[in-house]
């Protein structure tokens, strides 16, 4: 269960690490208040050095609907631990770093240990630290100031969506009332894959504006999985973390 819900991340990262980025400096956008919103985006980052909370999750697919339980930890730009419990007993745990993609579970006493070049050859799309991370604090998986973007408002927020086609068609849809990601949408068609990420709401701890739900479907040949994430107890800098990850001996290593 717990290694479909992280495969479930992964894919929604294969799917938005595709194409090029152009590296080009400042905000390509030329419309002035499009540019303005982006700014406001950036500018609204939350701030932070270490987080600490839980985070409950959903699980389905045409087949079952499952819950589990995750504790969660994150260094900022540097690492994302989850641990995954039942009734109060662990039975798996993810540790990512820029680097490197490491997990475990011990029902089937299966690892994974690898760095995401590793993933990126397997699935022939680059993959980074970076987008996971976005995606779970209410980011733009993409960075806005690096494409010109078709900018339009909506009754549910700030579109922005290429002003050229690529090889994977993207849709940004930013909080009028935070500038925070409201939804991101990005789909290969010519392989019939897409990711939906949708954050239903959003909480104000100690002055920092953060995700409280986050909804990711992801769709490939007509088959789709879906996860609800609710983060809850979130404490931030409370002080030096951990990141306690060891791989039992005995496991079997597999790759994805």
């Amino acid at each position: 269960m717990y290694r479909k819900i992280l495969g479930l991340v992964l894919l929604s990262l294969f799917v938005v690490s595709c194409g090029s980025r152009k590296g080009v400096k400042g905000i390509a956008t030329k419309n002035a208040e499009a540019a303005t919103i982006i700014e406001s985006h950036y500018n609204a980052e939350t701030n932070f050095n270490t987080l600490t909370g839980r985070l409950k999750t959903v699980y389905q697919n045409e087949d079952r609907t499952q819950s589990v339980n995750l504790s969660f930890r994150m260094e900022k730009d540097k690492a994302i631990w989850m641990s995954a419990s039942v009734l109060g007993f662990p039975v798996a745990k993810a540790y990512i770093t820029p680097s490197r993609v490491s997990y475990y579970e011990k029902v089937g006493q299966t690892y994974f240990d690898g760095d995401f070049r590793l993933l990126s050859d397997l699935l022939g799309t680059p993959l980074d630290f970076q987008k996971l991370q976005n995606l779970l604090i209410g980011q733009a998986i993409y960075d806005l100031r690096e494409e010109e973007f078709e900018f339009s408002q909506t009754a549910k927020g700030f579109q922005f969506m290429p002003a050229q086609d690529g090889l994977i068609k993207k849709m940004f849809l930013l909080n009028p009332g935070n500038f925070k990601a409201s939804a991101q949408q990005l789909a290969q068609t010519n392989e019939n894959k897409s990711v939906t990420v949708t954050y239903s709401d959003y909480q104000n701890i100690d002055g920092r504006v953060f995700p409280e739900e986050i909804s990711i479907i992801a769709n490939e040949a007509g088959n789709s999985t879906r996860i609800e994430l609710t983060y809850r107890s979130l404490e931030f800098d409370r002080g030096e973390l951990s990141f306690p990850f060891d791989i039992p001996s005995g496991y079997e290593e597999i790759s994805l």
